[in-house]
C-alpha cells in the first residue's frame, strides 16, 4: 500500500505550506503533489454544502482511497512519504482514522499563538471575499452559529486554536514519541534548526535542507462599495462553480479575487483590545497545553504575539519535552 509515513498535521495559518515545500526538497522524502489532500477528514465523500466557498473546497478533497494512494505511487524506493493537511490535529475522527490505517505514522505539529492564528485565518477569508463580516471580533462571535450550520473547519477561527484539548486527544491515539511539536515562532527564527529537528525526528539525514519558501503576505482590502460588490459576486460565483464543476465562471471568479486583493495593504496587526477580548476563551486551554508539554505558553495570554518572537520565551537552556527530546527556548 502506498500510504504516508508521516503527516504535517497542524495547524492552519502556521507555515505548513512553506514547510511542505521545504520537506519536498529532501532527497529522502517524498511529499504528495497535492499538498492538502484531506483524505482522513471524512469517512467517504465530504459534505456538498457549507459556508461560502466550502463546496469548492470539498470538491478538492481526495477522499477515494485509490486516488489517495495514487498520490504516493511515484515515491522512489526507500523514501519516506508524507502529506500536509493541517486540520488533522483539530479533527479527532481524522486522528483515529490515521491510527487505524497507519499506526506507525509520525505526526508533525506547528503551534502558533491561537489569537494571531485566528486573526490570520479571518483575514485570509476576508481578503478572498468569502467572509462577509468586516470585523475580526464580530466574525469570531459568529463562529458558533456558523459551526452549527455546518460551515467547514476553516471557519472555526477560535476553536482551531484550542491546541491543549486537541493534543490531549492526539496523545491518547498516538504515543508521544510519534509526535513532534514546535512553535511557528521557531520556524520563522531558526528555519535550519527546525528542519534539522524534523529530519532527526523522521530518522533521515540532517543538513540537506535549510530554508523555507517565503510565505505570501495576506492582503487586507478596505471595506468599500467596490469591495462589497466584488465580494458578493465572489460568494455567488463560488456557489455556482461548486454546483456546476467546470463552469466557465470559475476563471472569472479567480480574476475577481485577484482584483479584490490587488493593491490592498498587508494584514493589519492585532490590537491589544482585540487580544484582550479573546484571551479568556483560550486561557484554560493554554494552561492545559503547558501541562501536557512541560512548556510555558502563557505568553500567548499577554499583549505580545509570536510574530514578535517573544511569546512563551524562557531563559536560554533546555528542558525535557513530552516526546523525550530536549527542547531549546
Amino acid at each position: 500500500m502506498a500510504l504516508p509515513d508521516f503527516f504535517v498535521a497542524g495547524v492552519p495559518k502556521a507555515g505548513t505550506t512553506a514547510l511542505h515545500a521545504a520537506l519536498a526538497q529532501h532527497p529522502e522524502l517524498y511529499m504528495s503533489a497535492v499538498k492538502e489532500p484531506k483524505f482522513f477528514l471524512t469517512d467517504g465523500p465530504p459534505p456538498e454544502q457549507g459556508g461560502p466557498g466550502d463546496a469548492t473546497t470539498y470538491a478538492e478533497h481526495v477522499w477515494r482511497r485509490p486516488d489517495y494512494e495514487a498520490l504516493f505511487d511515484p515515491a522512489p524506493a526507500g523514501t519516506l512519504r508524507g502529506e500536509s493537511t493541517p486540520f488533522y490535529l483539530y479533527n479527532q475522527a481524522a486522528q483515529r482514522r490515521i491510527r487505524a490505517l497507519v499506526p506507525h505514522a509520525r505526526m508533525i505539529v506547528v503551534l502558533r499563538d491561537p489569537i494571531e492564528r485566528a486573526h490570520s485565518n479571518w483575514t485570509h477569508l476576508w481578503s478572498a471575499g468569502l467572509d462577509p463580516i468586516d470585523d475580526f471580533l464580530r466574525a469570531c462571535a459568529a463562529e458558533d452559529r456558523r459551526a452549527a450550520a455546518g460551515w467547514a473547519d476553516f471557519w472555526h477561527y477560535k476553536r482551531l486554536g484550542l491546541y491543549g484539548a486537541q493534543l490531549q486527544h492526539l496523545y491518547s491515539v498516538f504515543p508521544a514519541a510519534q509526535v513532534l511539536l514546535f512553535r511557528y515562532r521557531e520556524l520563522l527564527e531558526d528555519r535550519a534548526g527546525v528542519l534539522d529537528r524534523i529530519c532527526s525526528f523522521l530518522g533521515i539525514s540532517q543538513g540537506l535542507i535549510s530554508d523555507l519558501p517565503k510565505e505570501n503576505v495576506t492582503a487586507h482590502p478596505d471595506l468599500t462599495r467596490r469591495h462589497r460588490y466584488l465580494s458578493a459576486l465572489l460568494r455567488a460565483g463560488s456557489a455556482i462553480t461548486s454546483a456546476l464543476p467546470g463552469h466557465p465562471a470559475k476563471a472569472v471568479i479567480d480574476k475577481l479575487e485577484g482584483s479584490l486583493q490587488r493593491g490592498a495593504a498587508p494584514r493589519r496587526p492585532l490590537t491589544w483590545a482585540q487580544r484582550q477580548a479573546l484571551i479568556p476563551f483560550f486561557e484554560a486551554d493554554v494552561r492545559l497545553l503547558g501541562e501536557l508539554t512541560g512548556e510555558d505558553f502563557t505568553g500567548w495570554l499577554g499583549p505580545r504575539s509570536d510574530s514578535g518572537g517573544l511569546v512563551g520565551a524562557r531563559p536560554t537552556g533546555q528542558r525535557q519535552a513530552r516526546n523525550g527530546r530536549p527542547r531549546e527556548y
